[in-house]
């Protein structure tokens, strides 16, 4: 169908000889920018579900480490509780040591005053039977 004269100032044929009111060149533009806008759409919707995994991924791997850092503390806490505990047992221990060797040495002393008296003892009863 062959294209008819511009009816009236302001309308124009598309190539399917229907009226519109912009020009086609314009239309075409309009029409590409459509399509571009409607990709640009859909890949910023691609982004978006991207970063909404990525951000899950991330808040997973955030509580991961959050638990790991509780296992920690929660470790160098014990073990600092077993060395104070093995602190406090040594010095118990120093102190039971100190009182033990107390001991032997008044057990000590205790013996050479008994040796002492034992060999008095002969020394008297061998004067006695002497005599």
């Amino acid at each position: 169908m062959a294209v008819p004269a511009q009816p009236l100032p302001g309308y124009f044929y598309d190539e399917l000889s229907k009226i519109r009111v912009l020009e086609p060149d314009t239309a075409q533009t309009t029409d590409e920018l459509r399509e571009e806008c409607k990709d640009f759409v859909d890949r910023i919707g691609e982004f978006q579900s991207l970063v909404g995994s990525f951000i899950g991924m991330v808040d997973g791997l955030a509580q991961e480490v959050e638990k790991e850092k509780m296992k920690a503390i929660g470790a160098r806490n014990l073990l600092k509780s077993i060395a104070r505990e093995r602190d406090s047992q040594k010095q118990q221990l120093q102190a039971l040591l100190i009182e033990k060797k107390m001991e032997l040495e008044r057990l000590r002393v205790q013996y050479e005053s008994l040796k002492q008296v034992e060999q008095d003892q002969q020394e008297i009863t061998e004067d006695f039977g002497l005599k």
